[in-house]
């Protein structure tokens, strides 16, 4: 299932300058995704995270990384309408930087779900098919 940016924000809460999915390629709801990104050159983060040598915050991989887990959990009809809170990461590693005009491709898929809407995703962002950044992500929908 292919989503744009106008679908994606009837899934999640998140906008701009937060929003960090433009497309979704593969969806199957509740299981696993396949999101898209492009890291603008002229994002004004850059400008301090490294002025002489631009680098995205590993930070902002992480929030990718749950915001593509986010969509693939509310697009479950059961979980529609409600908000997405990244509540836990484990095991995050970083292999390789995302530079400016990066496009990114995430991928997520549940791994298990406990008690009160928690829900614990395997997660990673990739740039020119090699792994940058991966690790497993905890949400709480409410």
């Amino acid at each position: 299932m292919f989503l744009n940016n106008e679908q994606i924000k009837n899934i999640i809460p998140h906008r701009t300058p937060m929003l960090m999915i433009d497309s979704v390629s593969d969806l199957v709801p509740g299981i696993s995704i396949t999101a898209e990104n492009h890291f603008s050159e002229t994002w004004e983060i850059y400008r301090g995270h490294f002025p002489s040598k631009p680098v995205t915050p590993g930070i902002y991989l992480i929030e990718s990384m749950a915001q593509a887990a986010d969509i693939m959990l509310l697009s479950l009809p059961e979980n529609s309408g409600k908000t997405p809170f990244l509540v836990g990461i484990s095991r995050i590693r970083f292999m390789r930087s995302v530079l400016p005009g990066d496009n990114i491709v995430i991928r997520a898929e549940l791994s298990q779900t406990g008690g009160g809407g928690l829900y614990e995703c395997s997660a990673s962002v990739s740039v020119d098919g090699k792994k940058a950044a991966s690790g497993l992500i905890t949400l709480a929908l409410k």
